[in-house]
């Protein structure tokens, strides 16, 4: 099988491109340049895809003696992954770049070019896997076709079988992750270290990849502009001010910028972000939590789409490495995902995240957030804000 090997840089890809070769596949490497700034430089362990990153991959794919190429992908990357990143948060909305960047970078631009060039499958060292069975084809009576399962990595400190859930089952199928198998970040190390990779102890990347310096509320501001506003409490009384809604986040407890405390002294978080009037919601803990999520643009792998309003009880998850809780969700013609937490309430639930959906380990499909809804309270009044059949908790957006 030819195999294009996607190679950050990292310890992970590295890797994952030795296993592709290891397997006897023809594989050939290739570095994706996503950044505009031809002088961006790594910063400790933030960032990634910078100079450093290119050599260090370049090294790698002479160790293991493959192909080696420089793919520049930033105009795509920038009209998309932070087009959109910067329009969400414009919109009152929490994006995860990630899940837009596996969306239409590594399993869109990448994959359908490594697929123009006559290449069978992309590898990448992300943590998952793929399983795959023969299930009866209803279209040849007799026949069999394959159906490619998308599970968690048993390393679960590194699972990114969520922010890979957008990617949907036909670009599945054409997906390699050598590192389903590793139950630990520390075996990958080794196993580097074991081929001669000079990768094998360069720290992990984190933060988003295009804010090299972390500082996100500086990149928004420096791209959308100041825009002062209002703080509020749940009542709308004023109680500060700030330069930009688009800075806020559901949930968030820090840099609110109010220099009073609350009457009762609890900690204030962001209810809601309020674009059209330029304002942020802010009030107690209790009103983030919600029980029931709508989602949209809904994205289901092969075999596992309940029957349009039917509900099915699974385990959703909300954040990258948040706790799957248990649920039920219906199906909705359209293209949504009506979703009924059945234990623990989620707290600050924002739209614009993922939702996916799980059954175990496996994913069943995906959806992003349009609206949360306050949990039930004990007999409240009629229309009271957190009734069942109330108005949408400040984390909607609309």
């Amino acid at each position: 099988m030819r195999v294009l090997a996607a190679m950050s840089g990292g310890v992970d890809s590295a890797v994952a491109a030795a296993l592709a070769v290891e397997a006897g596949h023809e594989v050939v490497g290739v570095h994706m340049a996503l950044s505009r700034d031809r002088d961006q430089f790594r910063t400790g362990s933030r960032g990634c895809c910078s100079i450093e990153d290119a050599g260090d991959a370049r090294r790698a794919a002479d160790v293991l003696g493959i192909p080696y190429y420089v793919w520049d992908l930033s105009e795509r990357f920038e009209d998309t992954v932070v087009a959109d990143f910067l329009a969400e948060y414009e919109a009152g909305r929490t994006p995860n770049p990630c899940v837009r960047c596996n969306e239409h970078i590594k399993f869109e631009a990448l994959l359908d070019k490594a697929t123009a060039l006559g290449f069978d499958a992309v590898a990448t060292g992300h943590y998952a896997r793929v399983e795959t069975r023969e299930v009866p084809d209803a279209s040849a009576p007799g026949g069999t076709r394959t159906v490619h399962e998308l599970h968690r990595s048993p390393n679960t400190a590194k699972d990114q079988s969520y922010v890979l859930a957008v990617m949907g089952p036909e670009r599945l199928a054409r997906a390699v992750f050598p590192l389903g198998g590793f139950a630990s970040k520390d075996e990958v190390r080794a196993e580097a270290a074991r081929r001669g990779l000079s990768v094998s102890a360069k720290p992990d990347s984190y933060d988003i990849c295009f804010v090299a310096d972390g500082d996100t509320q500086g990149f928004l501001r420096a791209r959308l502009g100041a825009r002062p506003g209002e703080i509020v409490d749940a009542d709308g009384a004023v109680l500060g001010e700030h330069d930009g809604a688009y800075a806020y986040t559901v949930g968030q407890r820090k840099g609110l910028g109010i220099d009073r405390p609350a009457p009762d002294g609890r900690p204030r978080y962001v209810l809601d972000v309020q674009p059209a009037s330029n304002r942020v919601v802010v009030g107690p803990a209790e009103l983030l939590s919600v029980d029931r999520i709508e989602a949209g643009s809904a994205v289901w792998f092969d075999d596992a789409c309940p029957p349009a309003g039917e509900p099915a009880d699974v385990e959703v998850q909300v954040r990258a490495h948040g706790a799957p809780v248990p649920a039920r969700v219906r199906s909705v013609p359209g293209g949504s995902i009506e979703v009924e937490l059945t234990g623990t309430p989620l707290r600050g639930v924002a739209a614009g995240q993922s939702l996916v959906v799980y059954a175990g380990t496996r994913v069943l499909g995906q959806g992003t957030v349009d609206r949360a809804y306050r949990a039930g309270r004990t007999a409240p009044g009629p229309g009271t804000p957190g009734a069942r059949g109330a108005q949408p908790t400040p984390t909607a957006a609309g």
